[in-house]
């Protein structure tokens, strides 16, 4: 049973192109299920989410931070009684419109756009799912329902309002503008309830995998992590119940106690939140003025801590700086080099050259590109086109992102 405040599948605001309803699968369900099949979920196999993805094997990737943030947004969604597909959908689609070389390569490309309606990866998404996946005979993009949209649009929030974080200040990027211009996406409101667990579920992951990967690229260790807050009484615990543990399982005990911690102070906080506001619909959700799903005060404020210690740690670590200067120059040089002569780019890719009437337009085709790019093609492209290579990468060859124009 789902609570009232949830996502019905039933009442859903439907699709831009009607479609008949799935026999077996809910809309939601069906909306998860062309996800997983498109081409940028695929992609995300081989693009950065810290480290560049030949760096080692057992790095997290996007693809498999997408997979782990939505095993997160199913627990605490079923648990709050919400549509576990819904936030399952929103989760797996949430970093589809990420570049090569994860925040990096997305600033780099950032700036390179201002002067053209700007770049932002969640916008990518959703020009991504509306538009860039070309595979149906009867539209463009994936057709997802209406609360699939939302979610991807505004799962960290109100985009426009008073609501609004700052960062959103300015016009919106074009992606959305785009979207929302053919299909109002109430950007003032704050999502569903599930969009808002998958954004949480996205901070549980990532808290989470980079203390993992973190450790085992040794930029820190379990004594570093034995002073902070949350990771320090965990490691704690492990050692007053197993003296003497194998470190390997040691460093698990300890992350998966600090994993369970976030999402049980989640769940207890939603709990808590709903039982006071009673809402009755998704759109006394939408429409309550702030977020439903949070961490709690104290957790959040740890939390921060640990966060700070990963940027000076690892976000910024002098080895990491030293490949996003690199892979900087890579997205960089492709862009440049692409806007300078476009019969660089894929055959399949000509019509959308040709339909460009102005530089905006051609340059929002080859950010297209670019930002579809995995991370080894990205290297080798750069390699073939302006010489030599910034990065060695041990893989095989890759291919370029396969869009039909």
């Amino acid at each position: 049973m789902l609570a009232p405040f949830a996502c019905q599948p039933d009442a859903s605001r439907g699709r831009l192109h009607q479609e008949r309803m799935s026999s077996f699968r809910s809309p939601y369900q069906r909306d998860r299920d062309r996800i997983i099949h498109s081409s940028a979920f695929r992609r995300l196999k081989h693009k950065t989410q810290v480290f560049v993805e030949h760096e080692g094997d057992y790095y997290r990737t996007r693809l498999t931070h997408s997979i782990e943030v939505a095993q997160v947004a199913r627990t605490i969604s079923g648990v709050l009684g919400l549509n576990t597909d819904l936030a399952e959908c929103i989760a797996l689609a949430h970093d589809l419109g990420h570049t090569p070389f994860g925040h990096t390569g997305e600033d780099a490309l950032a700036v390179l756009m201002q002067p053209y309606g700007g770049f932002d990866h969640n916008a990518q998404a959703l020009r991504i799912v509306t538009r860039l996946e070309r595979h149906y005979a009867d539209f463009d993009g994936l057709n997802l329902t209406w609360e699939s949209l939302e979610g991807i649009a505004k799962h960290n929030g109100p985009v426009t309002g008073e609501n609004a974080d700052a960062k959103h200040a300015g016009p919106l990027p074009y992606a959305l503008a785009e979207v929302n211009a053919q299909w109002d996406l109430a950007l003032h409101t704050h999502a569903s309830a599930e969009a808002q667990v998958a954004a949480i579920a996205d901070d549980v992951a990532y808290s989470h995998h980079d203390l993992h990967d973190g450790l085992r690229s040794g930029l820190f260790d379990e004594a570093d992590l034995m002073e902070l807050p949350v990771t320090g009484p965990a490691f704690a615990e492990v050692d007053a119940l197993y003296p003497g543990l194998d470190p390997m399982r040691r460093r698990h005990e300890a992350l998966r106690r600090v994993f369970g911690r976030m999402v049980e102070d989640v769940i207890a906080v939603a709990q808590g939140r709903l039982e006071a506001a009673q809402p009755q619909s998704v759109d006394d959700i939408r429409m309550m003025g702030t977020t439903i799903i949070r961490f709690s005060k104290p957790l959040y404020q740890e939390l921060k801590a640990i966060r700070s210690f990963l940027f000076h740690r690892m976000y910024r670590a002098p080895s990491v700086m030293e490949v996003r200067a690199k892979v900087t120059q890579v997205v960089q040089d492709l862009f440049t080099s692409f806007m300078a002569d476009p019969r660089l780019l894929p055959d399949e890719w000509e019509h959308a050259v040709q339909a460009s009437t102005d530089q905006t337009e051609l340059a929002r085709t080859v950010a297209d590109y670019v930002a579809g790019m995995t991370d080894r093609f990205a290297i080798q492209e750069h390699a073939r086109l302006c010489g030599g290579a910034l990065i060695q990468t041990h893989t095989g060859p890759d291919f370029g992102p396969n869009f039909p124009t």
